[in-house]
C-alpha cells in the first residue's frame, strides 16, 4: 500500500505525537539516576539481510551516552534487573510474547604475583583478548534467555538454548576496550561476532539469533542545540547542518532475529513491540560487602517496571515533566490516563513561541496524533482491532526494502518499510517527528481524511513545512546483515571528532 504525498516537502510519519530531541536517553528523573536500566531506542523491521526477510529484526538499546574510554568497569548490563522485550500481536494492548534477559556477571578471581603473594588487578583483562571468555578476560558476563507466552509474570516460561549443543547460558562479549585489547586477527569486530547465537525458541519451528553486546550508538541528532530551545535552524538543510552529538558514543544493544511466524498471530500481520527494564521492589547496601562482583548490595521484593520504551520519544518530549516516572511504570493497556499529553499536546506551542511562523494546529483534540501514536494509521500498521495503546507496530506483509534503495523519511520517502512502520537505524525519526508534531499528518489527508485521522489542511498551519534538526544519516552508515549496528568505538578513541566526521 501507498499513502499519497501531495508535494516533495510534505511527510508522513508516526512518532510519540512530539518532536524528538535525544529518543528516550536520560527522559525521566528517576531512570537518570539508573543508567544501567535505561532503555534508548527501540528498532523493528522486516530484516534486508540477503535470503533473511522472512525474519524480523528487534533492537532494544541500554545504558545512554557511553564514553567509549569509560573504564575500567565498562558497561555491564545489571544482574539484580529483568530485560524484556514484549510483542503484543492481536492489538489488545497486552503482551502475547516476552523476550526476558537476565544477566550475570562473574569474577574470576586471578591474581598475579607481586613480591611473592597473589594479588587481584585492577582491571578486568590482564592480557591481549580472543576468542570466547578467554582466560585474560577477569570478568565473564553471562546472560540467559527465556520466552513467556501469556502475561508476562504469570505466563508460560520456557529457556532459549544455543541450536550448538543446548546450552542455555550465553557469553556476552566484553565492551571494546581498545585496539590493543583486541589486536588480533580481525579485531573486536571478529571478537564480537562470535558471541552471535542461532537459538531454538520454543513453540518456534525455526530457529532465531541473538546478539547482546555493545555496539556504536545507531540514533542520531544535534543534542545540544536542540535542548537549548531549539538553537537551530529548523527549516535549514536536512543533512549537514549540523554535528551529531552522538557520533561519538556507544550504546549496550540487545538484538533478535525471529521469523515472523514465531510473532505474529496468525490473523493480523501487525505487531506491537515495547522493551521495559524492573528491578526488585527493595536493595539493601551493605556497609562493608565481602570481596566480589556485585556485593555491595543486596536486592529482593517483586520485579517493578522502571523503564518502559515502544516509539522513539514518548516519554521525553510528550509527558509532562511530573508523570515520567509514572509512565515508565505503567503498561500499555493504562494508556488513557496520559491521554491528554497526546490530544492536548504542548510541544507544538513550545514550538510556535520559539518560531512564530511555525503555527501549532489549531484543533482540538489531536485526533491525528491519536491515530498515529495510540492506534496505528489506517491502511498501514494499524491492527485489525487495536485498544489505543502506545508501541512501536510494523506492518510483517510490508516486504523490506534493500539497504541500497532505504529512504532515511521511510513512508514520507515512498518507502513503506520504514518508520513509521516500524523503526529501521537509518529512518530520520527526528525530522519526522518535528513535522508530525506540527500536523503533517493533517495536510496529507487533504479533504478526504482518506489516513482516517480527523484532521484537514487549514488545521494545521505549518503541516507541510519541511522541519529538520539538520543531521541525517542513511543505511550505508549502518550494517547490511544481522545485527545492523556497527562495531563500537574503541577505547582509545578521540571522545572530540572534527565537525563533519562520521564512522561508519
Amino acid at each position: 500500500m501507498k499513502i499519497p504525498f501531495p508535494t516533495a516537502g510534505v511527510v508522513i510519519a508516526l512518532c510519540a505525537a512530539t518532536a524528538s530531541m535525544a529518543s528516550s536517553h536520560r527522559e525521566a528523573p528517576a531512570i537518570a539516576g539508573m543508567p544501567k536500566v535505561d532503555a534508548t531506542d527501540l528498532y523493528m523491521f522486516r530484516s534486508y539481510e540477503s535470503g533473511r526477510q522472512d525474519y524480523v529484526t528487534i533492537l532494544a538499546n541500554y545504558m545512554p551516552f557511553q564514553d567509549p574510554q569509560g573504564g575500567p568497569n565498562y558497561y555491564m548490563f545489571d544482574p539484580d534487573a529483568l530485560y524484556e522485550i514484549h510483542i503484543d500481536n492481536n492489538g489488545d494492548a497486552k503482551e502475547d510474547l516476552s523476550f526476558q534477559f537476565r544477566f550475570q556477571n562473574t569474577s574470576k578471581g586471578t591474581p598475579i604475583m607481586v613480591g611473592g603473594k597473589p594479588v587481584k588487578i585492577p582491571l578486568i583483562i590482564n592480557g591481549g583478548v580472543s576468542g570466547v571468555n578467554p582466560a585474560s578476560l577477569l570478568v565473564r558476563e553471562t546472560y540467559s534467555m527465556d520466552v513467556v507466552r501469556g502475561d508476562r509474570r504469570s505466563g508460560t516460561r520456557s529457556a532459549v538454548v544455543n541450536t550448538a549443543g543446548g546450552a542455555s547460558t550465553f557469553d556476552k562479549p566484553v565492551d571494546n576496550i581498545g585496539e590493543k585489547t583486541f589486536g588480533g586477527a580481525g579485531g573486536y569486530a571478529a571478537y564480537a561476532a562470535q558471541h552471535l547465537y542461532t537459538v531454538a525458541l520454543p513453540g518456534c519451528s525455526a530457529p532465531a539469533k541473538v546478539f547482546v553486546g555493545q555496539r556504536k550508538e545507531p540514533f542520531y541528532i544535534a543534542v545540544g542545540k536542540s535542548f537549548d530551545l531549539f538553537n537551530l535552524n529548523p527549516l535549514g538543510a536536512e543533512s549537514g547542518g549540523n554535528n551529531n552529538d552522538l557520533e561519538g558514543k556507544n550504546i549496550s544493544t540487545i538484538a533478535m532475529e525471529v521469523p515472523i511466524a514465531c510473532l505474529t498471530s496468525g490473523s493480523d500481520p501487525v505487531i506491537g513491540a515495547f522493551t521495559t527494564a524492573s528491578v526488585r521492589q527493595a536493595r539493601l547496601v551493605d556497609g562493608d560487602p565481602p570481596s566480589g562482583i556485585g556485593r555491595a548490595s543486596k536486592a529482593g521484593g517483586a520485579w517493578t517496571q522502571v523503564s518502559r520504551l515502544g516509539m522513539p520519544l514518548v516519554n521525553e518530549l510528550v509527558i509532562g515533566l511530573d508523570d515520567k516516572d509514572r509512565f515508565n511504570a505503567s503498561k500499555p493497556r493504562d494508556d488513557a490516563k496520559f491521554i491528554d499529553y497526546v490530544t492536548n499536546p504542548t510541544l507544538p506551542a513550545l514550538i510556535q513561541t520559539l518560531f512564530p511562523s511555525a503555527v501549532a494546529p489549531t484543533k482540538f483534540p489531536r485526533t491525528d496524533l491519536v491515530a498515529a501514536f495510540l492506534t496505528g494509521i489506517a491502511g498501514l500498521n494499524k491492527p485489525l482491532n487495536v485498544t489505543p495503546s502506545e508501541m512501536l507496530r510494523l506492518n510483517t506483509s510490508i516486504a523490506p526494502t534493500p539497504l541500497g534503495s532505504q529512504n532515511p523519511l521511510g513512508v514520507a520517502g515512498g518507502d513503506n518499510a520504514g518508520f513509521p512502520n516500524g523503526r529501521r537505524p537509518a529512518d530520520d525519526t527526528v525530522d519526522l517527528s518535528l513535522r508530525v508534531a506540527m500536523g503533517a499528518l493533517c495536510v496529507l489527508t487533504g479533504n478526504s481524511d482518506a489516513l482516517q485521522v480527523g484532521c484537514a489542511p487549514s488545521d494545521a498551519p505549518a503541516g507541510g513545512l519541511a522541519l529538520t534538526d539538520g543531521v541525517r544519516k542513511t543505511a550505508a552508515n549502518y550494517g547490511a546483515a544481522f545485527p545492523y549496528l556497527t562495531t563500537p568505538l574503541p577505547g582509545n578513541f578521540n571522545p572530540a571528532p572534527a565537525a563533519g566526521t562520521t564512522y561508519p
